[in-house]
């Protein structure tokens, strides 16, 4: 079913993506604000409004008692923080999506933000911090964006700094909270089973909402990409396994080439099939997970290898990915694996979106940043007119030595032959 866009009254786009059959339907509420958008005071202000969101309002006063009301009813519920937007969702009964609505706008538009609370949750933010730190698998994506995003508000960890989040005050957190979140930078989206009951309480809850003026993003700044000097980063730590993160400046969302660097990613490390998969695991043994991805931010994208190796046998492993990188650039790739590539793809997005949070997401996040929908339909049209040039040329234009950063995580290392492994050159 195609989507239906609604204007509430007061601006709000409302999406609507009708799914028969289904039994449950899933509603999302994007705010278009994240890390890039804070300043060096607040680094991790978005992340910590989002979990404040959950801790009580005037007509539910404690965390406990959201949950509960949602529990109730076996739904499932969370929120996300990323670098340019903060979602949250709810997927539920259809019978109770009205209810799913009501809390949703409650947390969003009348949460407490008790002191108390925020001083509590304070350590929690930091043992979350702890956590992505004390494991490299998770850690080595803020090391890498550190050296592929300098000069930028991208580079900045989403949670924030440890000595930000234990002083940020309460009234820096409600004047960032009520500066962006505003209609006009504001989606809702359902997707399922949307009955009339629900309709009508987002216009009752969410189009009511008071516009106000447009927020001035006090840091946002679009990145412009330019040669790194700065191209490794290096942390010592007592690990079995080395982590390691190799990325490049890829494509913005609305980019003729986005589809393409999705192909060529699927093709590197998308799948078990894939060239990285294949010959640095499965023929060489030199890791146990290794993968490739293209991620499209609103002015530039993130074109990333990561890879937890044998820390005996570094280089190999880092020639072998190398190889690859220039082998695709130099020579291409072959018709069977195009095909079977844009085929994976196909068959991934056919997969996801049989579900009515990922129907959702979907639509919601394209009208959030594009003002318009990309049907699945059209995103498939859009990889199946990719060819075997294309993806050579895109592998030329991505692959550039002078904007690959590189990032380690494991027992120490020469940085100097670090830096003359991670080379395309």
């Amino acid at each position: 079913m195609k989507p239906k866009l609604t204007k509430l009254p007061n601006g709000i786009p409302f999406v609507e993506v009708p799914m028969p059959g289904a039994a449950s339907v899933t509603l999302f509420v994007y705010c278009r604000v994240g890390s890039r958008y804070e300043t060096k005071e607040i680094n991790g202000a978005s992340h910590f409004i989002e979990h404040l969101m959950f801790k009580g309002t005037k007509r539910r006063p404690s965390a406990e008692i959201i949950s509960r009301e949602l529990d109730r009813y076996g739904a499932a519920f969370n929120a996300m923080t990323g670098k340019d937007y903060t979602c949250y969702f709810v997927k539920i009964d259809a019978k109770r999506g009205k209810d799913a609505a009501d809390i949703l706008h409650d947390m969003l538009f009348h949460s407490l933000f008790d002191p108390k609370e925020i001083d509590r949750e304070r350590g929690v933010i930091v043992e979350e911090i702890n956590m992505y730190e004390d494991n490299p698998h998770m850690h080595i994506e803020d090391l890498l964006e550190r050296v592929l995003f300098p000069n930028s508000t991208l580079s900045w960890c989403i949670a924030g700094p440890r000595e930000v989040i234990r002083n940020v005050s309460a009234e820096q957190l409600v004047a960032y909270r009520d500066a962006y979140y505003v209609p006009s930078r504001i989606v809702v989206a359902a997707a399922g089973a949307i009955r009339p009951d629900l309709r009508k309480k987002i216009r009752e809850s969410f189009g009511r909402v008071r516009a106000q003026k447009p927020s001035r993003d006090a840091a946002f700044k679009s990145f412009a990409p330019a040669p790194l000097k700065e191209r490794i980063a290096i942390q010592e730590k007592k690990t079995e396994q080395t982590q390691v993160g190799i990325a490049f400046h890829g494509f913005h969302m609305a980019h003729a080439d986005e589809p393409v660097a999705k192909i060529l990613a699927t093709i590197l490390g998308g799948s078990m099939s894939s060239r990285l998969f294949v010959n640095v695991r499965e023929r060489k043994g030199l890791c146990y997970a290794i993968s490739a991805s293209h991620q499209s931010l609103e002015d530039t994208g993130i074109f990333a290898i990561y890879a937890g190796l044998d820390r005996r046998r570094i280089p190999l492993a880092i020639k072998t990915i190398m190889k690859e990188l220039k082998g695709v650039a130099a020579n291409g790739v072959t018709p069977e694996e195009l095909r079977r590539a844009k085929d994976y793809l196909r068959g991934k997005l056919a997969l996801a979106l049989e579900d009515t949070s990922a129907r959702a997401d979907w639509f919601g996040r394209e009208y959030l940043f594009q003002g318009k929908f990309e049907s699945p339909a059209q995103r498939i049209a859009a990889l199946e007119a990719v060819t075997a040039h294309d993806v050579k040329r895109v592998a030329k234009a991505i692959f550039r030595d002078d904007r690959m950063a590189s990032a380690v995580i494991g027992p120490k290392a020469s940085k100097r032959t670090l830096e003359q492994i991670f080379r395309m050159r």
